[in-house]
């Protein structure tokens, strides 16, 4: 296999945030279901270390992840494998950020996203500077929320230039020209979240060089289409690998349509598809 990409979100649902917008459901989870998402990381980890080939990974817990060691961990871990290219974590970016000077950095990468009311924004900035400072790989986002724009204008004077400031559409809102505007003037390419994708019958990169995995180790072509093609750790999936097209109407979210060939996004983001930063 030249290279695989993975999509891993285990049992985790815990979040030290309670944002209104956030379409996952949250919970609090018991000791013994954080246990079983430890033991689930470290089986997946231990797979990583073991399968033989190029990899790169980006965490997509439902939760809040950095706030676990297991999390930290299992990234500096990957990171100094010389077979995984990249891997990555989608993060609200609460914990401190100096575990990150144990990893190789020219590996590791964050997904970073400010939520406005949840982290005083003094605090936010500053563990951006340090992740700029530590000379670790990020991007920062927002999501674009009418009430976040000033936010969303601040954050982008203060940032270092080099990083990249996304901007995700709310769930469910439409924006007029106007208001695209104000986003894209921030963020030039809003344009990609703003509407969903048509992608029934497109050819995605999903189920063949990318995959998603869950806690058991069931593999799927991508988070959104629930159809299993097999499991990780007894290598049923690797039979099921092939190039296909979407099965879905659309694709709304980034980690989706990220991958859809037409939309030619690999050449936009080359070199930073997992954590979501640009090709300079």
């Amino acid at each position: 296999m030249d290279h695989l990409t993975i999509l891993y979100r285990g049992p985790l649902a815990s979040c030290d945030y309670d944002c209104p917008y956030c379409p996952f459901a949250k919970r609090r989870d018991t000791p013994e279901q954080l246990r079983a998402d430890r033991a689930a990381l470290e089986r997946f980890t231990a797979w990583v270390a073991g399968c033989g080939h190029p990899v790169s990974v980006l965490f997509t817990p439902w939760g809040e992840g950095l706030v676990r060691s297991w999390y930290r961990r299992a990234l500096v871990e990957l990171s100094l494998l010389p077979h995984v290219e990249r891997v990555a974590i989608q993060t609200n970016l609460s914990h401190r950020v100096g575990w990150t000077d144990d990893a190789d950095r020219s590996r590791l990468a964050l997904w970073a996203t400010y939520h406005p009311g949840q982290v005083p924004y003094e605090r936010f900035l500053g563990r951006c500077r340090e992740l700029d400072e530590r000379g670790v790989r990020f991007s920062v986002g927002i999501v674009g929320q009418p009430e976040h724009l000033d936010a969303a204008r601040r954050l982008r004077a203060d940032l270092p230039s080099g990083v990249y400031l996304w901007v995700n559409a709310a769930e469910g809102r439409t924006y007029t020209d106007a208001e695209a505007a104000d986003w894209t003037a921030l963020d030039p390419l809003f344009g990609h979240s703003r509407r969903a994708h048509p992608s029934r019958g497109l050819p995605c990169r999903t189920g063949d060089s990318v995959v998603s995995v869950d806690g058991d180790g069931t593999v799927r072509r991508c988070h959104f289409v629930p159809d299993v093609l097999g499991n990780l750790y007894d290598g049923s999936f690797r039979a099921a690998l092939r190039p296909r097209p979407c099965p879905l109407a659309v694709c709304d979210c980034h980690i989706g349509y990220v991958h859809l060939e037409p939309l030619g996004l690999y050449d936009v983001f080359a070199g930073g598809v997992l954590e979501r930063i640009p090709a300079r």
